[in-house]
């Protein structure tokens, strides 16, 4: 018989980790990681913590950009895994009706209770995917409306309603789709006007610059698109399952029920990869509207035992453990800590969010010394104070965090939701003596002018 030892074959070759990713992978990733000085080993990791091989601990403020909503190798998440594999399940037969997916779809749509039924995938772009398919088929029209910085994932279909032209440059021609700014209602419904519009798809927060739909504006979309015979799709890949302090970030805003929701990410217990696409029945009826039609839109390893177990173990733990109150207290903590930073440092503009997804804004300085550096770096490159700032979080106070998007002045938080008060603690204390220095001068500035020269050479 086989014999497969992977203890012994980490010992021996996780010492190349960084030359076998040069040489086999996106070779662009360990040079990145070097210049940044985030070309961390990182040996273990438990709840919002990672560790070295020296026992240093690491705080998790980007749980995998959002992931790890649990943390890491959650009890709960990890006996359903062991569990689920003991059982030996005859798994993914494709003909059959195992439990499990309609026991996770069960407990999904009882958090959206106007929603019927419910496409498992294997992630958030496939997600997307499967509600761009859904909302065209439906309504039997080509285009989709996005907004402006939107992200709802890089496959063709998704990248098509990609707000962020870096992403699509290259990869044309896409999907038809236009780009309305969020907030904007005048822009949709004019677009609305040409009928031909299947969808809109939201983010109800934007990951990109941690942006909030303006109050007021989910429910005036969804009343001007229903007038017209068109969607609303609900992005909740990262927001969702209690990252802004709701089950769902659509629903801060009373009366907003989107006629599909895309989640992902942490439904998986950062395990197993796993996407679900929920909707309207009469939507899937139109998708599966005959036996003939029964696979026309399906997924190989969607609804495997695995991934809906995690699901399972996931669901279970936010809602015995109170995750999305606990998110939301302690989010309302950070954001309100951070916010009153505000009146000392001059280089933070504006501190926004909900519940543990915040956004940490950075602008241009009022004193003279601070804004001549400041124009420095802008004429380099935007968005390299904002890495000024990720960089010595990690060199010095072993916490990781990451910029929010290309050439944006902003640091994005996305931790895990199970974090609390000393996380808290930690974080504040250690960006409080980074802007300390970044006000007085220093080695944040030296690390500016590294940067910069990267910038430049980049060119």
């Amino acid at each position: 018989m086989t014999e497969f030892d992977l203890a012994a074959l980490l010992a021996d070759r996780a010492g190349e980790r960084y030359a076998l990713h040069e040489r086999h992978l996106n070779h662009q990733l360990p040079r990145m990681l070097r210049t940044l000085g985030f070309d961390r080993l990182y040996d273990r990791a438990e709840g919002a913590y990672f560790f070295d091989s020296e026992g240093n601990d690491y705080l998790d403020m980007l749980a995998g950009f959002g992931v790890m909503g649990l943390g890491r190798h959650h009890p709960v998440v990890l006996k359903a895994l062991h569990d689920v594999l003991d059982a030996r399940l005859a798994d993914l037969t494709r003909f059959d009706c195992p439990p499990l997916p309609g026991l996770l779809a069960e407990r999904l749509l009882a958090h959206s209770p106007h929603l019927d039924r419910v496409f498992f995938c294997n992630s958030g772009t496939e997600a997307v995917e499967t509600a761009l398919k859904f909302a065209r088929r439906a309504t039997g029209r080509p285009r989709i409306l996005y907004c402006d910085h939107a992200f709802h994932g890089l496959t063709a279909g998704a990248l098509s309603v990609n707000g962020e032209a870096g992403f699509r440059d290259g990869f044309g021609p896409l999907l038809p789709g236009t780009a309305v700014p969020l907030g904007d209602l005048g822009a949709l419904e004019r677009e609305l006007a040409r009928g031909d519009v299947a969808a809109l798809i939201v983010e109800p927060v934007q990951g990109k610059g941690v942006h909030e739909a303006p109050p007021g504006y989910l429910r005036a979309a969804q009343r001007l698109l229903h007038r017209h015979k068109a969607l609303l799709i609900a992005d909740e890949v990262q927001t969702g399952l209690g990252r802004t302090g709701d089950f769902y970030a659509y629903q801060h805003e009373e009366g907003v029920e989107p006629d599909l929701v895309c989640v992902a990410k942490a439904l998986s217990g950062g395990y197993v990869p796993v996407g679900a696409a929920l909707g309207r029945d009469w939507i899937f009826k139109k998708v599966y509207s005959s036996m003939d039609r029964v696979l026309v839109h399906s997924a190989s390893f969607g609804s495997n035992a695995q991934a809906m177990a995690a699901g399972l173990a996931v669901l279970s733990v936010i809602e015995n453990d109170q995750i999305v109150a606990g998110a939301r207290a302690t989010g309302e903590l950070l954001r309100s800590r951070l916010a009153a930073l505000t009146e000392r440092y001059e280089l933070l503009t504006a501190v926004r969010g909900r519940g543990l997804m915040i956004g940490i804004e950075f602008g241009r300085p009022r004193s003279l010394k601070l804004r001549g550096r400041w124009a420095l770096l802008q004429a380099a490159r935007k968005g390299l104070f904002a890495q000024m700032v990720v960089v010595p979080l990690l060199r010095r106070h072993r916490i990781l965090t990451q910029v929010s998007g290309d050439h944006l002045e902003v640091i994005k938080l996305i931790p895990p939701l199970i974090i609390g008060e000393r996380e808290v603690d930690r974080f504040v204390t250690a960006f409080t003596a980074v802007m300390d220095e970044a006000h007085e001068g220093g080695l944040v500035w030296d690390f500016g002018r590294q940067l910069m020269r990267q910038a430049v050479a980049n060119r």
